[in-house]
């Protein structure tokens, strides 16, 4: 039996908490906030798509950084592992589009009430309100960590799960990088994931609070003209740009390259001659009214008068004066509406990390350091990110669950 620390009270923490406390081990859970799951109850607009139904050899197509260091993890605590748990605990689930799993109650609170009752089960001791800020050490071992009020809690074991830097206002605000590194560890330098998208041309602010479904994106490279990145779904225009789920998942991409461009496709159902015969078909329904009134039955009413001005079409030319090839320029643009990528919104937006601890200075076994003989991590501190759609949850439950039950 020994005594273990988890550091952090987030999803993997918590995990952590719970694996560990199965081997009749004294587990301290310490969390820096009032409460438990602060981040985990505001994700998903807080319903909490809390893992993803897709068989579990496919998720790692969605793990864009270092999805190999996490198939012990991945496999030991499968999705439906976390199903499971969840339901034999009272939350019923549901399955929705792209295979994101939900509590049916749509509340993140009752996901998080599961982990508080089974944590009170394992006499698990809680310290709300406790901000670690230092491992006390001897050689490469740790013997406790220092509380800012300068208590020290001692024990056998520890698994730091600070989470990253993105939604500091969570307790996320990265200095568990800094514990690491005080133990050798090396920090992938840290960058926001999923985070909406800036762009340059300034009369985007024109299409603020816009959302469109059913659109195609792609990420090129302006530079060679190849194609980085490509999605279908939906998306929102911002005062600074792009946001929306297709945009949140290709956002990895600009962190890693420069000069980019971001193009949409707004009718990507329709070819480019199906597209021209249906504004054909329009025109000769309004054929005797001015180009921008004519595009009522195509385009949202806020994106008309942006499309018109980038057509360059005069907006009081009749309909019936448009010529083939002003009408073959309109549908390039309505598929190919481009603009020229600025780079991401800062870290503090963003939905997650992208960077963290080197995950070659741990052991995907066990998610144990290489660096202290004692230490272990899982979830968000590490340099590991996944899309959108309940991979980074399973992600910090898995690698909870591994470092917990290696005691």
């Amino acid at each position: 039996m020994a005594k273990v620390i988890v550091v952090g009270g987030g999803p993997g923490g918590m995990m952590a908490a719970v694996a560990a406390s199965k081997n009749k081990n004294q587990v301290i859970l310490l969390e820096k906030n009032e409460k438990l799951g602060k981040k985990l109850f505001i994700t998903g607009k807080g319903r909490c798509n809390v893992t993803s139904y897709k068989d579990i050899s496919e998720f790692f197509q969605y793990i864009p950084t270092n999805a190999n260091f996490l198939y012990s993890a991945l496999y030991t605590f499968t999705n439906i592992n976390t199903m499971n748990f969840l339901e034999e605990n009272g939350v019923k689930l549901k399955v929705e589009r792209g295979d994101r799993v939900f509590p049916v109650s749509d509340k993140s609170s009752d996901i998080i009430r599961v982990f508080e009752n089974t944590l009170t089960k394992g006499n698990v001791k809680l310290r709300l309100n406790c901000d670690v800020r230092k491992f006390v050490t001897e050689g490469n071992e740790i013997k406790g960590v220092k509380l800012s009020s300068g208590e020290v809690i001692y024990g056998d074991k520890f698994i730091l799960c600070t989470g990253g830097c993105s939604y500091p206002q969570t307790g996320s605000d990265g200095f568990g990088y800094e514990l690491a590194k005080s133990l050798g560890h090396s920090i992938v330098k840290p960058k926001g994931a999923l985070v909406p998208i800036e762009v340059k041309e300034s009369w985007v602010k024109e299409l603020q609070g816009l959302s469109l479904k059913n659109v195609q994106v792609e990420i090129y490279s302006e530079d060679n003209k190849k194609s980085l990145y490509k999605n279908f779904g939906e998306m929102l225009f911002t005062h600074f740009g792009l946001s929306g789920p297709i945009i949140l998942t290709g956002s990895g991409i600009v962190n890693k390259k420069n000069n980019l461009k971001i193009r949409i496709n707004l009718k990507p159902a329709l070819t480019q001659e199906q597209l021209d015969k249906r504004i054909q078909n329009d025109f000769k329904k309004y054929c005797n009214k001015d180009f921008k009134n004519s595009l009522d039955d195509l385009l949202p009413k806020k994106l008309i008068d942006v499309i018109v001005t980038l057509s360059g079409i005069e907006p009081l030319k009749k309909v019936n004066l448009i010529t083939r090839e002003e009408r073959k320029e309109l549908v390039h643009l309505l598929q190919n509406l481009t603009f020229n990528i600025k780079g991401t919104r800062p870290i503090a937006e963003a939905i997650i990390t992208s960077g963290g601890v080197d995950v070659k200075e741990v052991d995907p076994s066990t998610m144990g350091s290489k660096k202290a003989s004692n230490l272990y991590f899982a979830g968000e501190i590490l340099d590991i990110d996944a899309e959108t759609g309940g991979f980074n949850i399973q992600i910090a439950l898995s690698t909870g669950y591994l470092a917990g039950m290696d005691f």
